[in-house]
């Protein structure tokens, strides 16, 4: 059996730095930070204070108002982003075998804030079990795909991966699969992501997760800087339309790039660090490279999953050299987080988004707020640090590491036609 070609014909963003896709591509390559003090709520007992948050965003001004108040935060997001991506790629709804479109999505929470609110109400009453009808639609992770599918009318598959930061890149490994074995001609595929909550806030600032430069919050994001001190939470949604290639081409899509592979692996190490010689992330690489079916000099560009934390940066890194030797060097290796933050199950769709438009437009976006160099950092590599590149790029990969050791890695190619 011959495997499909899969392309990205529609793209769809909701960031910290830019709430579709034109504003996103702007921030990324002119360097905006997303973080700031949050406004969510007071956090002035909180050890971390900033978080980037969506800016200039009313979920009403996109959904109904009746159905906005029935969605978490997460799924609005997830709207949204979707409906871009799906005009972007002008697919006809009328026209459409919609028993071949699916929805293959990421969360790595899910409706933490609605889980939050209700717990909160319940315990602040007398012991009377009053919830919101909607708690439980509202809360669970599926229901961001079910609620595109259902606006859409698409009856392929439709599900939801958890694999915490990991799970909007394992989604669209899933998605890539389906429609290479033929099951599916078109997927929707991405992440969203709204734990900027108490909740999220203080369970991550529990752990020492979080960035605590609260008097400079804009610069908190720094990968692979030697001062980094932690990531800081994000918020949003991306979204990718995958698409057979003869489907698309049948169709007279736009084609922005070939997702020519996926790689999956497993630290089984610790619950939240890496391991330090990095040995899962050397093997996701691997993986991703020998599904792609292409060779580790090929590749121009890597964005790094690089959360500005102490250990990960540092062995994700170690990694990258081990996998592709001399020619790590002459790779552009950035971490948009530095500007987005860490959207969590959003992550690996939103930089993808970012690879495929690095791609698109000859320019690798920065790694910003890069300051100190870390001696425990090979300083031969280009980290794209602080000013956007141009590069010509024919193969990007994208990688994402998920708290419980989980990696996924995706490659995509400047199609070849």
């Amino acid at each position: 059996m011959q495997l499909k070609r899969v392309v990205v014909t529609g793209l769809g963003a909701l960031t910290p730095i830019g709430n579709n896709i034109e504003e996103y591509w702007n921030g990324l390559v002119n360097g905006v930070s997303g973080a700031a003090p949050v406004t969510y709520y007071d956090a002035a007992k909180f050890k971390t204070r900033f978080a980037c948050e969506l800016k200039n965003f009313k979920a009403t001004d996109f959904l109904d108002r009746k159905e906005a108040r029935k969605m978490d935060r997460f799924t609005q997001y997830a709207m949204v982003a979707s409906d871009e991506a799906i005009a972007d790629a002008k697919l006809n709804l009328d026209e459409i075998n919609k028993l071949r479109v699916g929805v293959i999505w990421g969360a790595g929470i899910g409706g933490l804030e609605t889980f939050q609110n209700e717990v909160l109400n319940f315990a602040s009453g007398d012991g009377t079990p009053r919830f919101n009808p909607f708690f439980i639609p509202k809360m669970i992770a599926d229901i961001a795909p079910g609620n595109i599918s259902i606006k859409n009318g698409f009856m392929g598959p439709n599900y939801t991966t958890v694999s915490a930061c990991a799970s909007s890149a394992n989604a669209m490994i899933d998605a890539l699969n389906y429609i290479r074995l033929g099951t599916c001609d078109v997927i929707v595929t991405g992440g969203s992501e709204a734990a900027v909550t108490i909740a999220g806030m203080g369970g991550f600032s529990a752990m020492h997760a979080l960035s605590t430069r609260n008097e400079t919050p804009e610069t908190a994001s720094r990968p692979f800087d030697a001062e980094r001190d932690g990531f800081v939470l994000g918020e949003g949604a991306g979204a990718i339309v995958l698409e057979s290639y003869e489907h698309a081409k049948a169709r007279g899509a736009k084609i922005y790039a070939e997702v020519i592979g996926g790689g999956m692996s497993s630290d089984a190490h610790h619950i939240t660090a890496p391991h330090p010689e990095g040995i899962g992330v050397i093997a996701v690489m691997k993986n991703c490279l020998e599904n792609s079916g292409i060779k580790p000099e090929e590749v121009d560009h890597i964005n790094t999953h690089g959360t500005s934390t102490p250990l990960g940066d540092v062995a994700e890194l170690k990694a990258i050299s081990e996998v592709f030797g001399d020619h790590a060097k002459n790779i552009n290796i950035n971490s948009t987080k530095s500007m987005t933050g860490h959207l969590l199950g959003a992550a690996g769709a939103i930089e993808s988004i970012a690879s495929i438009l690095a791609m698109e437009h000859g320019v690798v976006p920065p790694t910003i707020n890069h300051s100190n160099v870390d001696e425990n950092i090979n300083p031969e590599l280009n980290l794209t640090l602080n000013t956007p590149q141009k590069r010509d790029i024919k193969v990007a990969m994208s990688n994402t590491f998920g708290f419980g050791g989980h990696n996924a890695c995706v490659a995509f190619k400047k199609l070849d036609e």
